[in-house]
């Protein structure tokens, strides 16, 4: 039986100070019951499906609104990247762990326990054990499209994920999520009461404040959009937009002393930016004499980068 429960209006942006009631609090990275309670209040799936479901704050908003649900985790026998998924739900709220931020087997849940009572270590198959980015992202998006084509035609996923910062560099899950099917919406989700609030940081090391839900729907059976991101690295002399000035400054970037023009010929030809234009040497010449501020002419030919002091 569902429960009276106040409706939050869905917006863009959401804010949980107060987690609310559901799942088990003590366990690291949940989220908070009102979040659910918000996407099935909005949605109104008859069902709804997890299949990493952590401490159970799925099942337990389920409950309170008076829906069935089915959830699934490592813990409880469930392998998401090799188990078939039982279901065809119309609606799947999807939380992946934040990289290696928190480890969850043998620290969340005993893996000897598992192995016990379910024949399988679960240690080599929990993604916040995978020690490489790119493998844990590989993983990440075979896990969603494996969720996404499970997924009845007209059903939705709603997927929170976050952004990690390691080392002066972020890695972002939004960005690196494949993006099958429609994407419905970005739902910004403040975050609170998180492990890291106890921590000072100093330096230029920006405090990260907030998740993403992302809501995909699925409106064709067999044939969909797919949003992925590509890594590629491009050199700035192949680049369109690049102007005469920025390769020269880029070629100039890399000397630790004045070159010759005969050098930044030799390290412009092979390019797209020479090859694309007949009188290229006349235009590296013009740049140098046309941008004192940027080049300083040291010698007969000899050229460099004027740095900042």
């Amino acid at each position: 039986m569902s429960t009276t429960t106040s409706f939050r209006p869905l917006t863009s942006i959401v804010s949980y100070p107060e987690r609310g009631e559901g799942g088990n609090n003590q366990y690291r990275g949940n989220c908070s019951p009102k979040l659910l309670e918000d996407l099935i209040s909005f949605f109104k799936p008859e069902e709804i499906c997890d299949y990493m479901c952590g401490s159970g704050t799925t099942a337990a908003a389920a409950d309170k609104l008076g829906i069935q649900s089915h959830c699934y985790d490592l813990h409880s026998g469930f392998d998401l990247l090799h188990n078939d998924i039982p279901e065809r739900p119309p609606f799947i709220f999807w939380h992946p762990p934040y990289w290696d931020i928190i480890q969850y087997s043998d620290k969340m849940y005993s893996a000897e326990s598992v192995r016990m009572k379910y024949g399988f270590d679960p240690r080599p198959l929990d993604l916040s054990r995978i020690p490489e980015w790119d493998n844990f992202v590989s993983a990440m998006n075979y896990a969603m499209m494996k969720q996404y084509c499970a997924l009845e035609k007209g059903g939705r996923m709603a997927v929170l994920v976050g952004d990690i910062k390691k080392k002066g560099k972020l890695y972002s899950m939004l960005f690196e999520l494949i993006k099958p099917g429609t994407l419905e919406n970005v739902i910004i989700k403040a975050q609170h009461n998180c492990f890291s609030d106890k921590i000072r940081y100093t330096g230029r090391f920006i405090p990260i404040l907030h998740e993403y839900v992302l809501i995909v729907r699925k409106d064709a059976s067999l044939l969909y959009p797919i949003m992925m991101s590509q890594k590629r690295e491009i050199d700035v002399r192949d680049m369109p937009g690049a102007t005469w000035r920025d390769v020269v400054a880029a070629v100039l970037e890399t000397c630790h002393e004045a070159v010759p023009l005969s050098y930044l010929y030799e390290k412009i030809e092979p390019h797209r930016k020479a090859q694309k234009n007949k009188w290229w040497k006349e235009k590296v010449r013009q740049t140098l004499q046309c941008s004192p501020d940027h080049f300083v002419h040291t010698a007969r030919g000899m050229w460099a980068l004027r740095r900042a002091s």
